[in-house]
């Protein structure tokens, strides 16, 4: 009985501290990617008729390596749907991060934990993107909160343009405007060689969508890459990938991120970290918490 109470008064005494045990494990998460775009990449895989069937697959399962920016800017345990909370207009489904995230663990272990940073909101257009904008100012700013805990921005995953097939002004200024997006994020983030990986488009809402995908195969900046979507399975709607399609794609990205320049992939690449302090005292501070905890169980 003795014991219970002292573990409790610890537990408490502890949790008053100035780390949570979840936001410890955000301080040692080394890698993190920010997830942007629209609807493919926000996720709704298993989607139908508005209603999410909530199956997961195991490729896209959790991972206690994998944690999640969540709306209100806290680390927590990344799970399906991972937009839940920020693509809020829509229901959400299953997305390209986890099996992504899942399977960069699975080859690369000296990554150590991943962080990812769901920015991606459905039906938006590039312009929408642009600087300045609410998106693009959500992105920069999840972004620099995501490095506050420590960590560095590894790359960028995009997967947008279904939303400029419609109009052929659109999709013929496609090219332009990703580009500029693209140049004006790495600024921002100040980071010019930061990996981006795009995703040419599987599908579209209008009838330019090989002018969008011609924009984004052709697209030639340094350090950005293509994977392309093309051929992966549709839902009903013959817009939004599956749940299978989504795993597939999940481990392309990581492949692509993983096989591409040595500065995409190597730990020590971005400079896109925190320049917070650091906390060692707390981190002493939760390891005497542990041990004192072993002692007494």
């Amino acid at each position: 009985m003795e014991r219970r109470l002292l573990f409790w008064w610890l537990l408490v005494a502890y949790a008053g501290g100035s780390l949570s045990p979840l936001t410890l494990l955000a301080h040692a998460s080394s890698s993190i990617f920010i997830l942007a775009g629209q609807s493919n990449m926000s996720g709704r895989g298993g989607v139908v008729n508005d209603t999410w069937d909530g199956n997961v697959p195991p490729e896209s399962g959790p991972n206690p390596s994998v944690l999640r920016l969540s709306a209100a800017l806290t680390w927590v345990a990344a799970a399906e749907p991972l937009h839940k909370d920020i693509d809020v207009h829509r229901i959400c489904g299953v997305g390209p991060g986890m099996a992504f995230a899942n399977a960069v663990l699975a080859q690369e272990s000296r990554f150590g934990r991943v962080g990812l940073v769901p920015c991606a909101v459905g039906g938006t257009t590039i312009s929408e993107w642009g600087r300045g904008g609410f998106l693009y100012n959500e992105t920069v700013s999840r972004a620099a909160a995501a490095v506050q805990g420590g960590g560095t921005i590894r790359a960028v995953l995009w997967y947008q343009g279904e939303s400029d097939t419609s109009h052929h002004e659109d999709a013929k200024l496609y090219k332009k405007r990703l580009e500029t997006f693209f140049v004006d994020l790495r600024s921002d983030l100040q980071s010019p060689m930061l990996p981006i990986i795009q995703v040419a488009l599987a599908s579209g809402s209008g009838q330019y969508v090989e002018t969008v995908r011609k924009a984004q195969l052709e697209t030639r900046l340094p350090n950005v890459r293509c994977v392309d979507a093309k051929g992966l399975g549709l839902e009903p709607d013959d817009l939004h990938l599956t749940t299978p399609a989504q795993v597939q794609l999940g481990r392309m990205l990581a492949e692509e991120f993983l096989g591409g320049p040595a500065d995409a992939s190597k730990p020590d690449a971005s400079p896109v970290q925190s320049n917070a302090p650091k906390q060692p005292r707390s981190l002493l501070k939760y390891c005497s918490f542990a041990i004192l905890i072993i002692c007494i169980i």
